[in-house]
C-alpha cells in the first residue's frame, strides 16, 4: 500500500488548508481500510489528529482540532482529505497520512499499518 500526501504549505493564523492522501497498491481495496491523519511537531512525538474508519463513531478527532478540522474520504478516488480551518500556530507540524487494514479504531501510532510521507504545514502568527 502506498500513501501519497499533499496539500501542505505556509498559511497565516486563521487561514485554511486541505490535505489530500491518495492510496494505491496491488489488491488494495480502499473501503477495507481505516484512514487517518497524524502530525509531528518539532521535538514532539507523532500524535493522532483525525480518523475515518468503519467502526463507530466512524470519524474521530483529537480534542484540539474538533470544530476546526474535518476528515472525509472519497472512495471513487481512493483519497482521504483533511480540511483544516481556523488554523493556529500550534497546528504547525509535519502531517502524515495513515492506513489501518483491519476494523477498529485508528487513534494511536501502534494501530497504523501503513504510513505516507509527511507534508509540512506551517501556520504563522
Amino acid at each position: 500500500v502506498q500513501l501519497q500526501a499533499s496539500g501542505g504549505g505556509l498559511v497565516q493564523a486563521g487561514g485554511s488548508l486541505r490535505l489530500s492522501c491518495a492510496a494505491s497498491g496491488r489488491a488494495f481495496t480502499f473501503s477495507n481500510y481505516g484512514m487517518g491523519w497524524f502530525r509531528q511537531a518539532p521535538g514532539k512525538e507523532r500524535a493522532f489528529v483525525a480518523s475515518a474508519t468503519w467502526t463507530a463513531p466512524y470519524t474521530y478527532y483529537t480534542d484540539s482540532v474538533k470544530g476546526r478540522f474535518t476528515i472525509s474520504r472519497d472512495s471513487a478516488k481512493n483519497t482521504v482529505y483533511l480540511q483544516m480551518n481556523s488554523l493556529k500556530p500550534e497546528d504547525t507540524a509535519v502531517y502524515y497520512c495513515a492506513a489501518k487494514r483491519t476494523a477498529g479504531s485508528l487513534i494511536t501510532t501502534q494501530a497504523v499499518d501503513y504510513w505516507g510521507q509527511g507534508t509540512q504545514v506551517t501556520v504563522s502568527s
